[in-house]
């Protein structure tokens, strides 16, 4: 395992991700994860993401790393709980990073990183509780995740952050042009998640796929429509690329993420030794300068033809008379609104309402909620007029 040092800590190339431990993935096999944890330890890797807001993975990790917690560092996010609202008001994040190091058994967080915004607390109140919490050596350092841009700037510009935690991987690449920027100008790591594309570019996933009732991946867009058939078709390019490597594709895919400058941590979510280890086996691999400006090629092509196929699907789905499945209707509007943003052709403040509205009817999707869903499609139908 090969490290990179940035400011006071050293991080292992790949980091250990906890978040299918909070159900987003399905059931998770507890033995299985604390076994691939150790064994995380014992091949160098030294990064161990987690979160409030991921149910028990807190307690989980904590128990598990015991033993050698002084040979790693563990990162962890504040903002919000299960069933809470976005909270990073002073008293939120004290008594939030005490909960969190009772619950992670230990003194001290190596990273505590601000999970989800806050919009009714001022970014200085929350640098302030973060700045108290490093003097009482409470945390060594802090960093950002899931923010808006300008909350990202409005952070690096009044504040010291370590890191910034953004989704990088061959088939979501917006954070390069979005984030990466302010890790260069301001001197912030770059800690990049779902390095394999939620496992797409594991190359285990295919179009016949079935995932769990409760898997997210049902309703991300990126296993959707005409983003999950450009997904597969940038996997397909990395395998014939990883065949003149001697490696196998998701190991040429997580050594892409670690070629973006900045980047010093590509985080995977294994749950399983064997994926460990092949993920680990991406350190220190180089890739051709040749083979990179190629894949840049690659990428553009892929993307105009992508706009162009989403553009359709998004007048498909929002003109077409709406399915009498619930489940159909309500993913195909999450896509539309997703993409759409990430089109730039919503604003996240334009979308916000409706997404809401849309969200709270995820838990009871049934015959029940179709006019409900109807009018939402009118809404939308709206925002792109």
């Amino acid at each position: 395992m090969q490290y990179r040092q940035h400011k006071s800590l050293e991080v292992s190339e790949i980091g250990v991700g906890c978040y299918a431990l909070s159900g987003a993935y399905g059931s998770v096999n507890i033995d299985h994860f604390e076994s691939m944890v150790r064994h995380a330890h014992e091949i160098g890797i030294n990064f161990f993401d987690t979160a409030e807001g991921y149910g028990d993975a807190e307690r989980i990790l904590g128990r598990v790393v015991k033993p050698f917690r002084e040979e790693i560092l563990i990162a962890t996010k504040v903002g919000i709980r299960q069933g809470t609202k976005p909270n990073l008001s002073k008293n939120y994040i004290y008594e939030a990073c005490i909960r969190s190091l009772r619950q992670l058994d230990t003194d001290y967080i190596d990273l505590y990183q601000v999970h989800f915004d806050d919009p009714q607390t001022p970014v200085s109140e929350t640098l302030e509780a973060l700045d108290s919490l490093v003097s009482e050596g409470k945390i060594h350092a802090y960093g950002v995740g899931h923010l808006p841009i300008e909350r990202v700037k409005e952070y690096c510009e009044l504040g010291s952050p370590f890191s910034i935690l953004m989704e990088l991987s061959a088939v979501s690449r917006k954070s390069r042009e979005e984030l990466l920027p302010f890790c260069k100008i301001h001197d912030v790591a770059g800690i990049g998640f779902s390095a394999t594309g939620r496992g797409i570019l594991t190359g285990k996933y295919g179009r016949d796929t079935k995932f769990e009732s409760d898997d997210i991946r049902n309703l991300d867009p990126l296993f959707q429509h005409a983003r999950f058939e450009s997904a597969l078709h940038i996997r397909d390019q990395f395998a014939i690329l990883a065949k003149d490597y001697g490696v196998t594709p998701v190991q040429m895919a997580i050594a892409w993420v670690l070629t973006q400058p900045n980047i010093v941590c590509a985080l995977t979510g294994s749950s399983k030794i064997v994926h460990l280890e092949e993920n680990a086996g991406a350190s220190g691999l180089t890739i051709k300068r040749q083979d990179l400006e190629m894949l840049e090629g690659f990428f553009a092509k892929e993307d105009t033809l992508l706009a162009e196929k989403n553009l359709q699907v998004i007048h498909s789905i929002l003109t077409t008379p709406l399915s009498s499945n619930p489940i159909r209707v309500f993913n195909d509007l999450i896509y539309v609104l997703e993409t759409g943003m990430d089109m730039n052709l919503l604003s996240e403040e334009s979308m916000h309402s409706v997404f809401t509205d849309l969200w709270s009817l995820r838990k009871k999707l049934d015959e029940s909620c179709l006019s409900k869903l109807a009018n939402i499609q009118e809404r939308v139908k709206y925002l792109f007029q």
